[in-house]
Order: structure tokens, then C-alpha cells, then sequence
């Protein structure tokens, strides 16, 4: 599998599927599509373009096939597509500053009101990124959080 801090291909829409799709299945989608692409398969009067792009598919099938049948693999791309989706750009209610928010000395973390009465809470460790998105403890609001220099 590629390294997971570069980017991949989705293998799972390669072959048709999604990451709830059982193995039978998927197997299914990879031999249906792996005949369709293969490079002895493409008709005669296909285009050098095409027959490329037959080939890079054909080559992305078996990809994806090769990291989703593997159960090992597939956990590993699995967990990868989540970290992902968790890395994405959260919608911001506010930008706020390291300033703005209060040391707790006994907890050892930034604490900031929210106007639903919970907290937006940021650790020691997470003040070392230039802006952070932190999210309330009690409901559904987010702030970003700018570190000043």
C-alpha cells in the first residue's frame, strides 16, 4: 500500500464498491472489471489513448484488489480513509486567539466558554500547530483557534 501520508487513489470507487462491501462482492466487481480492462481483451481498432488509459485502469483494478482483498491491508486503507475524513475542514462558528483562551494550571490545558455553557477545550500538546480547529465538549460548535506569534 502507498504510504499514508501521501495521497491515494479511492480503490474502493476503482471497483465499484464501498468499504461495507463483503468480499464475495468485491471479488465479483474485480474479476468483471479486470476482464473488461485487460490489455488482451481491447478490440483492434482501439485508440493508442485509449488502450492506455484501458491499461491504467486495468492496472488501478488489480491495485485495488491487491490492498482491499487482503484483510490486513484492507483495515490498513480502512483506518487511513477515516484519519482522512477526520482531517477534513470543519465548518468554523468562530476564530478566536491562544490569548482569548484560559490556562487551567491543574489541568494543563486552554479552556474557552462556548454559549451553549460547555467548553472548547485545547491541550498543551495541540497549541503547537499555527491554527486549530477545536470543538466543544457539550454540542456541535467549533472554533478555530489561531496561534499568536
Amino acid at each position: 500500500m502507498a504510504s499514508t501520508n501521501s495521497p491515494q487513489k479511492d480503490w474502493y470507487s476503482i471497483l465499484g464498491a464501498s468499504p461495507s462491501t463483503d468480499i464475495q462482492e468485491l471479488k465479483q466487481k474485480y474479476q468483471k472489471l479486470i476482464l473488461m480492462f485487460h490489455p488482451d481483451k481491447q478490440r483492434p481498432s482501439v485508440s493508442e489513448g485509449e488502450a492506455e488509459k484501458h491499461l491504467q485502469r486495468f492496472i488501478d483494478v488489480d491495485q485495488a484488489w491487491k490492498i482491499l482483498s487482503n484483510k490486513e491491508s484492507r483495515n490498513e486503507y480502512n483506518l487511513h480513509l477515516r484519519a482522512c475524513e477526520l482531517k477534513q475542514i470543519w465548518p468554523v462558528d468562530a476564530h478566536i486567539t491562544l490569548k482569548d483562551m484560559n490556562w487551567d494550571s491543574d489541568a494543563e490545558c486552554y479552556t474557552y466558554s462556548c454559549r451553549c455553557g460547555g467548553e472548547f477545550i485545547l491541550d498543551k500538546v495541540d497549541t503547537q500547530e499555527v491554527e486549530t480547529v477545536v470543538c466543544c465538549d457539550s454540542c456541535s460548535l467549533s472554533v478555530e483557534v489561531q496561534k499568536v506569534t
